[in-house]
C-alpha cells in the first residue's frame, strides 16, 4: 500500500463548491481509499491505496466528488517523494520571510516553448522559478496581492494547476510520513 497526497482545486473558496471534510473523507473511503486524512478545509488529502496508477486515482476521486457533491473539482495527486523533492528543490528556501513562499503544482508538464515565454515575465515584488511540475513563487507582498497566481499560471502554461503555501506543503509531508 502506497501513500499519496491529493490536492483539490477551488473547494470551500469564497462560498463555492463547499464540501465538509468529514463528508469528503467518507466519500473517499467509500471508493476504497484507506487512512484518509484531510488537512484544513481547502482540499488537502493524504491517503493510502494499492492502486499505483495516479491517473486512475485522480479520476476515481474526481468521479466520487462529482457523484456525491454534484460538481467537478480538478484533482492532482502527488507522492510523498514528490513533495519532499519540491521542498528540497525550492530555490527560495533560504529567504528570511518563509510565509511568502508558494508552490503552484502543475498537473501536466508545460511545453518548452510556453516555459520559455513564461520565464520572460516580470512582476514587481514577485520572483518565480519554473520547473516541469511546479512553479515556485516568492510573493514579497503575499499571495493575496500577487499578480502571478494560479489562474495566471494555468492561462500562460496551458495546464491545470493548484497552489499551496509552504506551511501546507510541510504539513502534508508530515502527515504522509505518519500514514
Amino acid at each position: 500500500m502506497k501513500t499519496f497526497i491529493a490536492l483539490l482545486r477551488g473547494i470551500n473558496v469564497g462560498g463555492q463548491k463547499k464540501i465538509k471534510m468529514a463528508d469528503l473523507r467518507k466519500a473517499l473511503q467509500n471508493i476504497g481509499l484507506e487512512s484518509v486524512t484531510t488537512y484544513i478545509q481547502s482540499g488537502n488529502i493524504v491517503f493510502c491505496s494499492n492502486e499505483g496508477d495516479i491517473q486512475k486515482l485522480e479520476e476515481s476521486i474526481f468521479d466520487a466528488i462529482k457523484k456525491d457533491f454534484g460538481f467537478e473539482v480538478p484533482t492532482l495527486i502527488i507522492s510523498q517523494d514528490e513533495i519532499e523533492s519540491m521542498l528540497t528543490s525550492n530555490p527560495f528556501s533560504n529567504q528570511t520571510e518563509l510565509n511568502n513562499l508558494y508552490f503552484v503544482l502543475l498537473k501536466q508538464s508545460p511545453s518548452n516553448e510556453l516555459m520559455e515565454q513564461f520565464n520572460k515575465l516580470k512582476f514587481e515584488n514577485e520572483d518565480f522559478d519554473i520547473e516541469t511540475n511546479c512553479v515556485y513563487l516568492s510573493c514579497k507582498k503575499g499571495y493575496g496581492k500577487a499578480k502571478l497566481n494560479n489562474n495566471l499560471v494555468e492561462n500562460k502554461l496551458k495546464v491545470q494547476a493548484t497552489a499551496r503555501n509552504l506551511r501546507t506543503m510541510q504539513k502534508l509531508l508530515e502527515l504522509a510520513r505518519e500514514t
